[in-house]
């Protein structure tokens, strides 16, 4: 008999209710218990948070609160995308609003506040315009989850963050000015030990880019529970507690990118869970420590950019479960160990910029995994096959730069591998690698500094057209291209390389999308034309030392504001400068020199506000000193040397004129500037009265251009040319700490003065060949940093003032022709400069001059104390200069001079007869 429905219901009831109790998904989805609406409150609190902020959606996809206005504000905020309820009360316990596009404010009073249920609160990836984190979020005590990383809060992270007492993860990561990068928040006041002495549950902890007083680290060596931690970019110094390295449940440890943090790395055990060690570009040194080889577990090992030394220790050969691993830019050596080859599952491997040596073995080919391997700028010797890397079929990034290698391509139509980056530079190539035929995925290439001559070949066009963003061909001994290059093909191109070639024809052009465009030293001739100003975000253009001609094109103002660099030094080009520069420029360097430009200085480039290098020398520029830069407040180098410059140097208006605060280097040398010396710009330039000698580095743009799964981060180094006694020396770089004033070769007159001797981070004077007269000043003396001065061919007259034997540094010292009497001082620095330093001074006398002094005329000498003086000097000399050895890149030569008494190098520049 058939029963009805209702009675089958009836009758199996029982069975009904047990299953369901059994089977909480049937019971859920087959027989779905209602969940509670969320509640009015916090629904009405959600929409305020919304309303209070802006919403930018047009940057934004999907913006998660746009779909609140879609179910209505009246509607269930538990369907809201990135709200979670509880399922039994309906509370909202989770807000993920992160990558939401969200912009404005937030304080106390936010009804954000009002969620106090929440559990889960991830506000990451937001623009909060430097809102400080407000102390009411110690009302959400429920949390176990915040994360508010790159959402622009700024200033001092709250004491009440401590009371959030359940948090297991906490994240205030990176968040950084978006136009300085510099970091917004700071852990000082109270410290890292204020904040997390209550947080006994915390498992991870970023704090990357957050300004974290250090001597608080010692707080987290106690901290048990923490499995995640990361601090990179905190300015962290001095030693890094090793407590921590040594946390029981610690497994992902990152301290990278905190260049002054020290410590010798303790002794890890087995027992260690750690799966990833990050300690790259810190101040670590010393051996790797061969504990390392005890951590089992470890996945990521990361410790590139440190001041490690030996050999790879061989009980790394234990680490089995690695998948990446990092040692590039240490001091390393030996050869690549044969139990490398047995890490199986490495994924990346990165040994660059080291001093590994040998051949590249291959049995390389068995680590069948490899995705990135980079071995660029090493001393590894001998041929490579191409072959064995196409056998590692997982390979896309391949860098074998700046070794001593020859690379062995052979014709081949069967490669499988879509390489991402290739790195061939100085490796001993002929022609184009053939192994570029197929690729159409190619984002970086490098092949540079080899010998490939002849064209670029037309089927090199086609060769990732759509995805190449960086492409160096720099250094070879191309002389054209076999397609016409009006306009270079590749769509995505960001940085373009074609320096130091022997190209012959017009410029090529690239596409709209480059940032960066090198084609110095060639042998490009014409103009340049007009299109090159569709370029609107270009950044960075070079053409120097090239036959360019023709006039400078107006559209260059188009991207005034893009423009960082300009250099067409050394080129054919005349008229006058027609740049009408806005004043939204961005442009840091202009070397127009060496050319044939006319008429005056535009007025237009007080607006380049963050200028720091200008050089119009050897042009014939007719103006008066253009003083009205003086308020450019990072403008450091000012060459204006060679010129039709002419008049007095008026003293500045210092009601509307800072009078170059900034300038470091400035040569008016080889103009018609008259008058009496610009003393009160002497009182101006406060940047030549103090210099920090520890900053050993080089004036320069730092740069970074990024492409869809690599980047370029490179320095833009500012260069110069120096001129003296008839000798020009280019250098490539300008140390930051340099400090010149060269106003040779000019009409000045009157007496030098005596505030000069202000300038005490002074490293060359030059005011030979003006018409100065009256006495050298005592306060020379005051430039103990002085290593070059000129004062030849003036009309000074009187003594050579004894202060000046005081100057330990002084490495070539002339006053000759000129109306000098007395003796020449005598000891320390004067007993190392020949005669020509003293020729055509009739009345001086003594050592090195011939004749020696009468009694009433004697030489002064300097005095034991003195001498002793001189001596500490010199040691402190040694020490600040001890890092570079390795020689001198740029400026009047400063370096490792004073290990002997006198350096060869600066005086054959700056020493001898005229």
């Amino acid at each position: 008999m058939k029963l009805p429905l209702s009675s089958f219901m009836f009758l199996h009831l029982p069975s009904i209710i047990l299953l369901s109790l059994f089977h909480p998904l049937l019971a859920d989805e087959t027989f779905p218990l209602k969940r509670p609406a969320c509640d009015s409150n916090e629904r009405l609190a959600l929409s305020q948070f919304k309303e209070s902020l802006t919403v930018a959606k047009f940057a934004c996809r999907d913006p998660k609160v746009a779909s609140w206005e879609l179910h209505g504000v009246e509607g269930d905020c538990c369907s809201w995308d990135g709200v979670e309820c509880d399922s039994s009360t309906g509370h909202v316990i989770g807000l993920n609003l992160s990558s939401s596009c969200l912009y404005g404010s937030i304080n106390s009073t936010s009804s954000l506040f009002h969620l106090v249920h929440l559990q889960k609160l991830d506000l990451s990836i937001n623009d909060f315009n430097y809102s400080e984190i407000p102390p009411a979020i110690a009302n959400l005590s429920r949390l176990t989850y915040l994360k508010l990383s790159n959402s622009s809060f700024s200033g001092q992270i709250p004491s009440e963050l401590s009371q959030l007492s359940n948090l297991s993860i906490l994240d205030l990561s990176y968040n950084v000015d978006l136009f300085s990068g510099g970091k917004l928040i700071e852990l000082t006041n109270p410290n890292l030990r204020s904040l997390v002495h209550n947080l006994t549950s915390l498992e991870q902890l970023y704090l990357d880019d957050v300004i974290v007083s250090p001597e608080a680290l010692k707080t987290l060596a106690n901290f048990s529970s923490l499995k995640t931690l990361s601090l990179q970019y905190c300015g962290l110094f001095g030693e890094f507690p090793p407590g921590i390295f040594q946390l029981p449940n610690l497994q992902f440890l990152d301290i990278e990118n905190n260049q002054n943090l020290t410590r010798i790395i303790p002794e890890f055990h087995s027992s260690s869970p750690l799966r990833s060690l990050k300690l790259g570009r810190t101040g670590f040194s010393g051996e790797l420590p061969a504990s390392i080889g005890n951590l089992n577990s470890l996945n990521v090992l990361d410790m590139s950019y440190c001041n490690f030394y030996g050999s790879i220790p061989s009980s790394f050969a234990s680490l089995t479960q690695l998948s990446s691993l990092g040692l590039s830019s240490n001091q390393l050596t030996g050869t690549l160990p044969s139990w490398l080859m047995n890490l199986t599952n490495l994924k990346r491997l990165y040994l660059s910029s080291n001093k590994f040596q040998g051949s590249i073995p291959a049995t390389i080919s068995n680590l069948r995994n490899l995705e990135y391997l980079d071995l660029a700028a090493n001393n590894f010797t001998g041929t490579v096959e191409m072959d064995m890397f196409l056998r590692l079929r997982n390979l896309t990034l391949l860098l074998l730069s700046f070794n001593n290698l020859s690379l062995i391509l052979k014709p081949s139509t069967s490669v499988v591998q879509k390489f991402l980056v290739l790195g061939f530079g100085s490796c001993n190539l002929t022609e184009f690698p053939s192994v570029l035929l197929n690729q159409n995925e190619l984002q970086w290439l490098d092949l540079s500094y080899n010998n490939i001559h002849g064209l670029v070949p037309k089927w090199i066009w086609n060769s990732s057209k759509k995805t190449l963003g960086y492409l160096n061909l720099g250094h070879n001994v191309l002389t054209g291209f076999e397609q016409s290059p009006t306009y270079l093909p590749w769509s995505a191109l960001k940085i373009i390389n074609l320096q130091s070639n022997n190209l012959k024809g017009s410029i090529p052009i690239p596409p709209k999308s480059t940032k960066v465009y090198l084609a110095s030293d060639n042998e490009l001739t014409g103009r340049i034309p007009e299109s090159i100003c569709d370029l609107n975000e270009l950044d960075t253009l070079d053409l120097s030392y090239n036959n360019l001609s023709g006039l400078l094109p107006p559209c260059f103002s188009n991207f005034s504001s893009s423009l960082s660099i300009l250099k067409l030094r050394r080129n054919g080009f005349h008229g006058s400068i027609p740049l009408a520069f806005t004043r939204d420029s961005n442009l840091k360097m202009i070397d127009l020199s060496e050319n044939q430009l006319q008429g005056q200085v535009p007025r237009s480039l007080a607006n380049c506000s963050i200028l720091e290098h200008l050089d119009l020398s050897g042009n014939q520029i007719n103006d008066t000193f253009p003083s009205w830069l003086g308020n450019l407040v990072h403008l450091k180098v000012v060459i204006l040397r060679a010129n039709q410059f002419h008049g007095v140097i008026n003293s500045p208006e210092l009601e509307t004129n800072l009078g170059f605060p900034a300038l470091q280097i400035i040569d008016l040398s080889h103009n018609a500037f008259s008058g009496a010396l610009p003393s009160n710009y002497f009182r101006t330039w406060k940047a030549m009265t103090f210099v920090d000698m520890q900053t050993l580095q080089y004036m320069k743009a730092h740069k970074s251009v990024y492409m869809e799964s690599c980047g370029w981060l490179y320095d833009f180094h500012y260069s110069f040319v120096l001129m003296n006694k008839g000798t020009e020396t280019a250098y490539d770089r300008i140390q930051e700490f340099l400090i010149a004033i060269d106003l040779s070769s000019n009409r000045f007159e009157d007496e030098i003065p005596e505030v000069i001797g202000n300038l005490k981070s002074l490293h060359s004077l030059n005011l030979s060949s003006n018409i100065l007269s009256g006495r050298i000043p005592a306060s020379l003396g005051n430039l103990k940093m002085l290593e070059s001065l000129d004062l030849s061919h003036n009309k000074l007259s009187g003594q050579i003032p004894q202060e000046l034997a005081q100057l330990k540094s002084l490495a070539v010292f002339d006053v000759s022709y000129n109306h000098l009497t007395g003796g020449i001082p005598q000891g320390e620095q004067f007993g190392t400069f020949n005669a020509s330093s003293f020729y055509e001074n009739s009345g001086l006398c003594g050592n090195p001059l011939p004749h020696a002094c009468g009694r009433s005329e004697n030489s002064p000498r300097t005095t034991a104390i003195e001498e002793d003086g001189g001596s500490k000097f010199e040691v402190d000399w040694r020490i600040v200069f001890a890092g570079y050895s390795t020689g001198i890149a740029m400026g009047v030569g400063l370096g490792y001079w004073f290990t002997t008494s006198k350096n060869n190098w600066f005086v054959k520049h700056f020493g001898g007869s005229h």
